[in-house]
């Protein structure tokens, strides 16, 4: 049996995305541009998976735009935010486990002469409202807060914090990660107090490649990049259709039945939780008395007296599939961030493994991975040294 649980890394493609990318790329290939009737159906997809996805977000399309994934979306809003409102400050306030999409632009705009700093969160991935509020000074003009969390699942309750921030400084451009929160909750950028929000297409079955970014109307962003003045001048460079079509295609089929399918992977969440304490020297991660305050497809498990990427390679030997964190983060070694920032013991920061979901996850799945586990840890237990 192979079982994927790394579905916070990437998902599969689903049968009908892959079905209207093909179809794009083989039949109605013309550029958008063009004023040919194969340019004008290519454009007809663009428009259409627009609509789909403003539908699902309760905007406008024209508030939209396609970008080649969640890393480009977090740094054309984040750059584009700010330097568009420079002359009005030079403050930027995020949370201190951000993903490295929104954590390394940041620091990059520190060179530029941009005052970055963090709020806190607690053991249980909550920001600390009370102490971001305290950050913001006259000149702060952007804060960037992540909807989930990507490592452990924890939820920001959005609306609230928005509300708060805009109370303190009306001005405030407030820009949500919404990377691993897209798909899995409906969201409405308009009454959540969203000015800008960021998704990436393959965490929901669509092509990587894929994403966008929502931009309230009201917002003004420089460009990250300039030529052909695609995208009315917000993102030069002919649009990748079939990547967009796809996307379209998986937004629809994410918010169709979206009940049941939630429902779905919230169930494989909690029979997993349930099972994995048959596991010995087991931790789990920033989850409290309600599972359901969590995301529904993530969970973080700690093992004691186990490397994670031994453990990782040994579940790989089984043909179990996870991650040891950020599949984004582990380009660039180290002690994760967010698991410092929760208070995760010193000795299992190392010792930390990703389980993610998907609608296409089973049940048996679960048990296959669980038993694994308990024919793994007790043995790997005993030779990792400490």
């Amino acid at each position: 049996m192979e079982v994927y649980l790394d579905n916070a890394a990437t998902t599969r493609v689903s049968e009908k995305a892959t079905e209207i990318v093909e179809k794009v790329m083989r039949d109605d290939y013309g550029n958008p541009s063009s004023k040919h009737i194969k340019g004008f159906d290519a454009e007809q997809y663009i428009k259409k998976s627009a609509k789909i996805i403003a539908d699902s977000l309760k905007v406008q399309p024209k508030e939209l735009i396609f970008t080649s994934g969640g890393t480009e979306s977090n740094n054309m809003a984040l750059s584009g935010a700010a330097f568009s409102k420079m002359r009005s400050g030079k403050r930027i306030i995020s949370t201190c486990f951000e993903h490295a999409s929104v954590y390394s632009p940041l620091l990059a705009l520190k060179d530029f002469g941009f005052d970055i700093d963090f709020a806190p969160v607690d053991e249980l991935g909550h920001v600390k409202i009370d102490e971001l509020l305290k950050l913001i000074d006259d000149n702060t003009t952007l804060i960037s807060v992540m909807y989930v969390n990507n490592e452990v699942g924890a939820v920001q309750d959005i609306a609230a914090i928005s509300k708060a921030v805009k109370e303190k400084k009306q001005d405030i451009i407030f820009h949500v990660d919404a990377i691993q929160a897209y798909g899995k909750y409906r969201i409405n950028p308009k009454k959540e107090g969203i000015d800008l929000l960021s998704v990436s297409g393959h965490k929901i079955h669509a092509p990587k490649g894929s994403g966008f970014l929502y931009v309230d109307e009201k917002i003004k962003l420089r460009p990250l990049i300039f030529g052909g003045g695609q995208q009315k001048n917000r993102r030069s460079g002919t649009e990748n259709v079939p990547a967009i079509a796809g996307l379209g295609e998986a937004v629809r089929e994410a918010y169709e039945d979206f009940d049941k399918k939630i429902e779905h992977i919230y169930a494989l969440k909690e029979h997993f939780l349930k099972r994995i304490g048959e596991v010995p020297g087991t931790h789990v991660n920033a989850i409290g008395e309600n599972v359901r305050d969590t995301a529904p497809h993530i969970v973080s498990i700690s093992f004691d007296k186990i490397k994670a990427e031994v453990l990782l390679h040994a579940l790989e030997d089984k043909h179990v599939y996870v991650s040891s964190g950020s599949a984004c983060s582990s380009n660039h070694p180290g002690i994760s961030s967010t698991l410092q920032a929760i208070n995760v013991r010193k000795d299992l920061l190392d010792s930390t493994l990703r389980f993610s979901f998907s609608r296409y996850t089973t049940v048996d799945e679960i048990d296959y991975c669980i038993d694994v586990l308990k024919e793994l840890v007790p043995i790997y237990s005993k030779f990792t040294r400490r």
